[in-house]
């Protein structure tokens, strides 16, 4: 594929020659004469520069760049189209293999390709196109929409309820137990049992190791086009907003709600029954214990405002320094 075609596909404007034919992508540092690359952050600049890629996706043209240029209006998306041009991830042909184990009173969609050791409980619906890879665990009562993708060893437990286009990377755990549990007067405790379900909205991916958990009563919810990294854990009850993106290592506790296109970076820690508004940011390492507002960015542990928080941290830096200052003065006043 030249680099005409590709422009084309993507709907770039071309800067350069577009007969140079294009065997992939890469990155900046990476890429050969024969891939193209992309810049999306000005601080990666001095790097394009030394590129030997055969040409880059950029937001506006730059005289400085050794390479032909590709004009585009999000460089980090187009880069992510160009992949897609060159690598489809493998596909198992549909069929169901014969260790698969599925009972009869579920129902499985056309064009469903069902691994080796997948179990499919009672009472299922699989939507049309499915792909579960070997040893996926489908438990009783559950529905899920089409083109849904589960990559080895992912559950989904009893009657949890999963869109379309959902994909579940490997070891993915849907609508297990909350953490309810009611202490005794003796001081033990008597497990509650976990009655409520969890929904994954349309075009939502959960990615490795991640676990969901299902609500005493009610649902937890995960609203159409969230992404959910490695690790994370979310509560019972808790409600992930639209569009929301969870870095690895967060843990959300029960009943807590995010508004949509909310971003909590990794080893976020939120306590229970708070409402997190529209578009917050929160920084790495941020233990929220209280509401946020919409459009809010907050750091730190106890959470504060990110530009306080930056403030803080600069002090911080300092206090040594200020620690011998007030000893000095002390001394001073204290003659």
């Amino acid at each position: 594929m030249n680099l005409q075609d590709i422009a084309e596909k993507l709907g770039c404007e071309l800067i350069g020659d577009g007969h140079v034919e294009i065997t992939g992508v890469a990155g900046v540092a990476e890429a050969s004469p024969s891939e193209i690359t992309f810049l999306s952050n000005p601080r990666y600049l001095a790097g394009a520069k030394s590129t030997r890629a055969a040409a880059i996706l950029i937001d506006r043209p730059n005289t400085d760049l050794p390479c032909a240029q590709l004009i585009s209006g999000n460089p980090y998306l187009d880069f992510a189209r160009a992949l897609e041009l060159f690598y489809q991830p493998p596909r198992p042909p549909a069929g169901i293999h014969p260790t698969a184990v599925i009972d009869p009173s579920s129902t499985v969609g056309e064009g469903a390709s069902i691994g080796a050791y997948v179990t499919i409980g009672p009472r299922c619906s699989l939507g049309r196109n499915a792909v579960l890879h070997p040893h996926v665990a489908i438990y009783d009562g559950v529905t899920i929409g089409d083109d849904f993708l589960a990559h080895s060893h992912a559950v989904v437990r009893e009657f949890c309820h999963i869109g379309d286009r959902v994909i579940l990377q490997n070891g993915v755990l849907v609508g297990t137990d909350g953490y309810g549990f009611a202490r005794r007067g003796d001081g033990s405790h008597h497990k509650i049992p976990q009655s409520g379900i969890v929904i994954v909205e349309d075009d939502v991916e959960i990615q490795a190791g991640t676990c969901i958990d299902r609500a005493a009563v009610g649902e937890t919810r995960i609203r159409r086009g969230a992404k959910i990294d490695n690790l994370v854990q979310i509560g019972h009850a808790v409600e992930i907003g639209e569009n929301n993106i969870i870095c690895s290592q967060v843990g959300i506790a029960g009943s807590t709600t995010l508004g949509p296109n909310c971003i909590l970076a990794g080893q976020v820690g939120v306590i229970n029954h708070l409402n997190i508004g529209a578009n917050v940011l929160i920084t790495a390492k941020t233990g929220v214990g209280h509401d946020i507002p919409d459009n809010s960015k907050i750091s730190g542990s106890p959470s504060i405002d990110n530009r306080q928080w930056l403030r803080c941290t600069a002090v911080y830096n300092r206090l040594p320094e200020l620690d011998r200052e007030v000893k000095r003065l002390k001394k001073k006043i204290d003659g």
